[in-house]
Order: C-alpha cells, then structure tokens, then sequence
C-alpha cells in the first residue's frame, strides 16, 4: 500500500468518526416556532383563497379592470404560495388544503351576484378586507416570528400585498 493511498484511507477514516452517527442529526430542518407555524397555514389559506377569488373574477366580473386585477391575483398569490409551502415543507409544517370555511363563504357570498354591477363592487370590498388582514398576519409576524426564514418571507410578501390593496382600493 502506498504512502499516499494510507493517507488518503486515514483522512476518510477522520472525518467519518468526525461526522454525526445519523443522517438525521446532520441535516436537521430548522424549527417554525408557533408564531411560525401560525403565520404559514394563514398565509397559504389566505394564498388558497385569493387564487381562487382572482379566478372568480376573471370569469364573472363586469369590468376589464376587475378581471384584470383578478389575474394579478392568481398570479402573485401563486408565486407567494409556492414559496409559502416549499418554506413549510423545509420546516415540517403541514398546511391545510383549502382555505377556511369563512373564506369559501365569502367568496360564495360575492360569486352569487356574478355577472353584476353588484359583483365587482362585493369583490373589491372583500379583496380590501383579506388583503387588509393578511397586512396584519404579516406585521404580527414581522414583530413576534421566532424563524428567520419565515419572517424574511413574511417581508417579502408585504409590499406585494400592500400593492394588491391598493389596486382594489
């Protein structure tokens, strides 16, 4: 055996026994504190709901203007949620489906007036009140959140959704 071969097999050797006895130890995901956890369910909830509510303007809404801020919705809901729930998947939160059963009521409530005058002014009044709400779950988040990832998301999803109130104001 060569001189070079012993030494290359005896550095191997070092860093294994240096190297944690699990896989598991060595690769352990960062923890959501409950603030955390809290904030990701809402948010994709809230990502769930505003995807679908944009959809439902696009096709039931009276003024090119609401239909096109419906698709701005879809959209940016879209790209947050998918970094919402690689970020929770990185953190081993289980997120929710579908949005909460007042956000599907709501949005049932607006849809019964498609095709109306009715329905784009039902429609940007919710949009105002969720995204209204989704800026405090962000504050709230950005104030107490224990998880650097999730409160760096939280501030790159705020000009985002002041945006969106914004443009449904």
């Amino acid at each position: 055996m060569s001189v070079r071969h012993l030494t290359a097999t005896a550095a191997a050797a070092l860093l294994l026994a240096a190297a944690p006895a699990t896989p598991a130890l060595a690769a352990a995901a960062p923890s959501a504190q409950p603030q955390d956890t809290t904030f990701l369910k809402a948010a994709h909830q809230g990502n769930l709901a505003e995807i679908a509510s944009g959809q439902d303007a696009q096709r039931n809404a009276t003024t090119a203007c609401v239909k096109k801020v419906g698709q701005t919705l879809v959209r940016d809901h879209t790209r947050l949620d998918q970094q919402a729930r690689q970020l929770a998947e990185r953190l081993g939160v289980t997120l929710p489906g579908t949005p909460t059963p007042a956000q599907q009521q709501a949005l049932a409530s607006v849809r019964a007036k498609a095709g109306s005058r009715a329905y784009d002014e039902a429609w940007t009044r919710l949009q105002a009140q969720a995204h209204q709400h989704t800026l405090r779950l962000i504050d709230r988040e950005l104030a107490s959140g224990g998880n650097d990832e999730v409160r760096s998301a939280a501030k790159a999803a705020r000009p985002v959704i002041a945006r969106h109130l914004d443009m449904v104001r």
